[in-house]
Formats: structure tokens, sequence, C-alpha cells
């Protein structure tokens, strides 16, 4: 198969400088780049038995750059083995980044369909910018575009959709072919979500306008995902420049899913009212998969575009979540951390009722410390207005996991993480009145982050805190009478 010039300098590139870094920096059981930038998951899918994960990649450096796709294989979504680099912007079409995009297997072929972005120079001066959509198929490692690139054109929208924002393809088949929603602007500037439809991949045609922000939810509707669970059909979107909605929404970049129904027949789309997907500082652009058995698994982008963390002297800058398990209940999207994660948890240390007060100041528990862990804690007795959980603490460092009972808000803060700039330290999720009779706290600690679930996966917090390894105790905390149990395991890196 064909290797472009500039695909084989990236391949060798990320070969020859990620063995470079030191492993220490790495994150123990969560994925990351290779070298250099990353950015959204791409064509999360199963080919061959095997799962396959691409993402946004600029392996030359650690800031955003021309777009190429990177590429992981998992057997079971913990242990990440590297692809060689599978798409670079080596065409006319796509001289200007190969942006997101999906994946699907057919006819025991790998399909990756992306936005193809191309930049012109006008003689006047002007740049105009064209996002299409293209596809690329391969054999799970190399991938050979198509000869009739671009195969969706702005120009099959209606009348006054935006030529520029045109992008993040998501990709199904079913029995009446293949569809696609696509991400776009009205004429005002708003969001919505396009639907094309195909008989073989190559020929599209739109169909409808699926849905629309219409100035709710703010403008740009990046990354959609669309998909049945549950007898429901779920719709994923990571908004751009939404404002602040009390605490369930936050001001800039955010990921939300609405919950409705489907009715494929006539694509007829009604859907209930929306919820943030993670309210923590560091989450964005999730993309879904139906695994072989059956289990609906999302994966998202560990970071903030606008509150953007990481070291000096770091030769890379981006890590993806743990995946995540979706189900549905009570009208709202449960996640759980997948469960082969369970298969790599060691040391088990339990607490049962621990009584704790105001009396005894910050405490530690003996065997409760490490930067690699599973941990989940059980309010079971709550006479206190503050119960602090202070994490990856050690000398001036501590990130801080705050419950105010009273207001039914929980906290994480990150301000003495070990950051040398001011950016943004805290976030606050709020509990409805039914998750305050019984409050659980799973916690996900890793090298550089930590992943938050409350309530059996009801609400999720992610955030990125780059603490020294050598800050490793565990605190905890109140101003009144607490009784609490802890469970708490340790991540090995190898089984």
């Amino acid at each position: 198969m064909f290797i472009s010039e500039k695909l084989e300098k990236a391949r060798k590139y990320e070969k020859e400088e990620s063995v470079k870094i030191d492993k220490s920096e790495r994150p123990v059981y969560h994925m990351y780049t290779p070298v250099g930038w990353m950015n959204d998951p791409n064509g999360f899918s199963v080919f061959d038995g095997t799962c396959h994960l691409f993402f946004q990649y600029h392996p030359y450096s650690t800031q955003w750059g021309p777009m190429h796709w990177g590429h992981y294989t998992t057997k079971d979504f913990i242990q990440w083995k590297i692809q060689p680099c599978a798409m670079a912007p080596d065409m006319e079409y796509d001289k200007d980044g190969c942006f997101s995009g999906t994946a699907l297997e057919w006819r025991g072929q790998h399909v990756l369909m992306y936005t193809s972005v191309k930049e012109t120079l006008c003689p006047n001066g002007e740049k105009i910018t064209r996002q299409t959509q293209s596809i690329a198929i391969g054999d799970g490692v190399n991938y050979l575009k198509y000869s009739g690139n671009p195969v969706i054109k702005a120009d099959l929208l209606p009348k006054g959709n935006s030529q520029v924002d045109f992008r993040d393809p998501k990709i199904w088949k079913d029995e009446n072919g293949f569809w696609a929603v696509i991400g776009t602007k009205d004429y005002e500037g708003c969001g919505q979500l396009a639907l094309f439809h195909s008989e073989n991949l190559t020929q599209w045609e739109f169909v409808k306008i699926l849905d629309e922000s219409k100035d709710e939810y703010g403008k740009m509707w990046e990354c959609p995902d669309f998909f049945q669970l549950e007898g429901r059909q779920v719709l994923i979107v990571s908004p751009q420049f939404m404002r602040a909605d009390g605490k369930e929404f936050h001001n800039g970049n955010n990921s939300i899913y609405f919950i409705g129904d489907y009715d494929k027949e006539t694509m007829e789309w009604k859907r209930d009212k929306p919820f943030l997907i993670d309210y923590g500082l560091d989450f964005y652009a999730p993309e879904t998969i139906e695994y072989t058995d059956g289990r609906r698994i999302m994966i998202g982008w560990l970071q903030n575009w606008d509150n953007y963390l990481l070291p000096d002297g770091y030769c890379w800058s981006g890590m993806m979540t743990i995946p995540r398990e979706l189900s549905i209940q009570n009208g709202r999207l449960i996640q759980n951390p997948v469960r082969e994660l369970e298969k790599y948890r060691g040391n088990r240390q339990t607490y049962i009722d621990y009584v704790l007060s105001a009396e005894n100041g910050k405490i530690t528990l003996k065997n409760i410390e490490g930067r690699c862990l599973d941990i989940t804690v059980t309010l079971t007795k709550q006479d206190f207005e503050n119960f602090n959980i202070y994490l990856a603490a050690g000398d001036s460092y501590e990130t801080v996991i705050r419950y105010d009972r009273h207001r039914g808000i929980i906290t994480t803060d990150r301000t003495c993480c070990g950051m040398w700039k001011d950016l943004l330290t805290e976030r606050n999720l709020k509990l409805e009145k039914e998750d305050l009779e019984q409050v659980t706290l799973r916690i996900l600690l890793d090298k550089n982050s930590i992943e938050l679930f409350v309530n059996h996966g009801k609400y999720v917090m992610s955030t990125l805190i780059y603490t020294p390894a050598t800050a490793k105790d565990i605190y905890f905390e109140t101003d009144g009478n607490a009784i609490f149990t802890v469970e708490k395991y340790d991540i090995l890196e190898q089984i």
C-alpha cells in the first residue's frame, strides 16, 4: 500500500522520539499520546475482533498543529498498543488537516470517515477554509484514502449553512444503508447536525437537519455521537462557546447529552432536556462504541481547550479518560469504569464504618495511600457540614475533593497540585435531593489525573493534576462527625 512521504515522516518521528520520554512521566492505566499533541478520540471501533482507537495528533510539538490521526489498539480497554500513525495531511483536499471522525467495519475492511481541511489563499490575500468529509479504507494498520475524496461537501447542505464549520462525522450502518451525522452551523452561526445517507459509502445525499442548538446550548456542536441504548436514543455533542447555567453547564467548551426517541423510518428525533456528561475541569469530545458483547463504551479527551495544563519541559501532551460503560437510569446517563479494570486491581484494603470527628483533624488511614488507585469512599452517616478528601498530598501538594452537605455541592480543587500558571483550579457539582442520603465517591487516581464517579456513576468529574509522584498521601477531614467506609485497590501495571 502507498505510504506518503508525510506519513512516513510522522511514523519515523513517533517511533524514534516516543522511546526517549521518561516512563515515570506517563500515566499507568490511561491511554496517552506517544509524543507531541493529542486531542479528540477518533474512529473508536471494532475491526477484525480488535478494538481500535485513533486520535487527533500532531507528533512534532506539544501544541495543536496540522492534524494527523494517531492510532492505538486494545483487547481490554486498559492496555493499549501503539500502532503506526494512520493518516497524515498529505492530499490536496486535506493538506491543512485530517480532523475528527469515526470508523466502521465493512466487508472485511476498516473504513475511516474524517473531516478533510483545505485552506486557500486568494489573490487579494483573503484565506478561504473549506471542511469536507473524506474516507480512507485499510487493513487495521495501513489506510488508503479514496480516490474520489471528498465524498461529502458542504454544498449539499441547505442554503445559508456554513461552508467553513462542517466537521466531525459520526458514521454507522443499519438495514437501510449508511448514515452520517455531521456538525455544522446555520446562517445565524448556531450549531446544527446534518443527517446524510449512502448506499455505498462514496455517494451521499443530504436527508435533513436532525437537530439544532438554536443558540440555547452553545454555538458549533462538535463531535456528535448518536446511538441506541436500552431502548432509548442518545445524542452526545460537544458545544463550543457555552455560557454557564447554574452548576449544570460551565463557560466555554462543554460535552452534553440528550436522551430521547428516534424513528428510523421517518428520521424523527425527539429529545429530553440536556445534561452535562462530565462536571470536572478536563473533559471534551467523547466518542462511543458498541462493543462485541453489547456494551456501549465511551472514551473522552482528558483535557480542556480553554484551560490548558502541561508542565514545562514535557514532550507529550494529551491523554484519554478511562473507558466508561454507559447505561440509563431514571432519565440520566450512568457512567462507570470498564469492568476490565478490576483485573488490574490488587492489595485490597478496607475500613468499615470508620468514625471520624472534627477533633481528629486531618487523618490518614494505614495502607490508604498511593498514586495509582481505585478507591471508593461511602458516607454512611453524615452529621457535618463539610467532608474533605486530600489526594496526591505531600510537602506543599494536594488536590481536594470537598463535599458541602448542606448545599449538596461537591468540589474538586487542584489549586495546590503543583501548577505554576494562573489557571482555573475549581469546579463544582450540585447533587439532586435524592442523592444526598448516602453519597458514594469512587476515585480513580493515576499519576496525572483524578476521575471521580459519584453515586455509582450518576455524575463524573475528571481533572488533570501533574503532581510529583512523591506526593502520595491521602487525608480525610470533617468539621462534624462522619462515619464512612473505604475500599481501596492499587492498580497494578502488570497482571
